[in-house]
């Protein structure tokens, strides 16, 4: 009787496991598995580490433009803040690309400052972190409607936190002719097709040849992660200051590091 823990015999025969057949069906699941992971991964940093690099460019161009709209102003002897300096000088019209301001939303961040660019042209503008503004609509200062338009999400998402806006929260808008504030109103979500919002004054047509307001509305899509339809943010002016006067009190700290 042979014992079990005796080595086998030298002669021996191994009988070898049959060799497993790879299917044509097993290595198309295989390259469906690594291209969903790669899909994955585009979309993970598409959505997250994509916008945290754009975010943190267009802060830094931002800034950098905060301190050449004071350069190109000339900015003379400091004038005392707070005061009523009259009626608002326009902002002139800015060709397609080309960024003219800066806006600072203190909801949105204490460090959240992007820059404003003409048109809403996705490559020129919208795509490079920039909020756009639509060339159909009025310029900072100017009696009637100054609208712009900024990604919820990807491309930096500057307007990722606009349904987190609270009434009575401002909008500070930086131009070269000085600081313009906006005071937050109200959000509406409309179709895409609506564009009445972009009107001098919003959805009401008759009266826009007789108001005297100075609006702001932001524009980006809703819900997030989808174009169905919009999201709408309006502001109204209340007040403005040149730059001779410094930044308001809300945003001093953030144009000072610039």
């Amino acid at each position: 009787m042979t014992d079990p823990d005796e080595p086998a015999a030298s002669g021996a025969v191994r009988v070898r496991a049959p060799r497993r057949r790879t299917s044509v069906f097993g290595v198309l699941g295989e390259i469906l598995i690594t291209l969903g992971v790669v899909v994955l991964l585009f979309i993970v940093w598409q959505q997250w580490f994509n916008d945290i690099v754009v975010s943190g460019d267009t802060k830094a161009q931002a800034s950098k433009l905060s301190q050449q709209l004071h350069d190109e102003a000339g900015v003379g002897p400091s004038v005392k803040p707070g005061r009523d300096y009259g009626t608002p000088p326009v902002t002139p019209a800015a060709t397609d690309g080309k960024q003219f301001g800066v806006l600072y939303v203190p909801r949105f961040g204490s460090d959240y400052q992007v820059p404003i660019a003409g048109g809403t042209d996705t490559t020129q503008t919208l795509n490079t972190g920039d909020a756009g503004h639509y060339d159909s609509t009025q310029m900072p200062g100017a009696t009637g409607n100054f609208a712009i338009a900024g990604h919820r999400t990807t491309h930096g998402a500057p307007f990722a936190d606009i349904a987190e806006l609270r009434v009575g929260d401002h909008f500070y808008v930086q131009t070269k002719q000085g600081y313009y504030t906006y005071t937050f109103r109200n959000l509406q979500y409309v179709k895409p097709t609506q564009i009445q919002v972009l009107q001098q004054v919003p959805d009401a047509p008759t009266v826009s040849t007789t108001s005297k307001d100075r609006l702001i509305t932001l524009t980006s899509c809703n819900p997030k992660y989808s174009a169905a339809e919009r999201i709408i943010a309006y502001g109204v002016l209340t007040s403005w200051q040149p730059l001779s006067a410094g930044a308001p009190g809300e945003i001093t700290k953030i144009v000072a590091k610039g």
